[in-house]
């Protein structure tokens, strides 16, 4: 073999090894694409878990402790309005240990608990709601950059032609049905 056959057979093995190293390069970027909508998708629904399981235990926690103060503030009250209301020593007398009974389970509240806190408690609940919209806010919206990023790939050249031959298709925005637009509603 001659001088110039050993040039231009180098040149061809050259171009042929460029040729593969951006083919397979833009292959593996379809394929980390792919996989990082997967991924991101995956934190989206992480985080919808997270909503469906801490939303109902924190209403149930907060529904609890409000009721256990609400208990013991209509006993007050009521043995208060009993007292005023009784007509004679008996009644009053009663009136009078209901009222001792309902301010010593308020007392026993109180030094367990030195501030009553159902207003604390649903102000916590508020945040962690907010703070659960927002989580899954921020998620969704980078599972719908990925997509973008993706999609743009897909349809564009030369990728297109990378990410059909790594069959890796167009995703899904995750765009939220307009019935289910609203934070979810807490009701006590």
């Amino acid at each position: 073999m001659n001088k110039s056959m050993l040039t231009t057979l180098g040149i061809i093995v050259a171009v042929v090894i460029i040729f593969a190293g951006i083919f397979i390069s833009q292959y593996n970027k379809a394929i980390r694409m792919n996989e990082a909508v997967d991924a991101q998708w995956a934190q989206v629904e992480n985080q919808l878990k997270r909503r469906f399981d801490l939303i109902p235990n924190l209403v149930e926690t907060v529904k609890g402790f409000a009721a256990q103060e609400k208990d013991i503030f209509l006993g007050v009250a009521e043995a208060r309005k009993a007292y005023f209301s009784a007509q004679t020593v008996g009644d009053k007398a009663q009136a009078a240990s209901g009222l001792e009974g309902a301010l010593s389970r308020l007392l026993l509240l109180q030094e367990r608990y030195p501030q009553l806190k159902s207003n604390e408690n649903f102000m916590k609940l508020q945040d962690s709601l907010e703070g659960t919209e927002n989580r899954i806010a921020v998620e969704r919206k980078r599972y719908n950059d990925q997509v973008q990023v993706l999609n743009t790939y897909v349809k564009t050249f030369p990728g297109k032609f990378f990410a059909s031959w790594a069959g890796v298709n167009e995703a899904q925005y995750f765009e939220v049905p307009e019935t289910q637009q609203e934070v979810p509603k807490v009701t006590f």
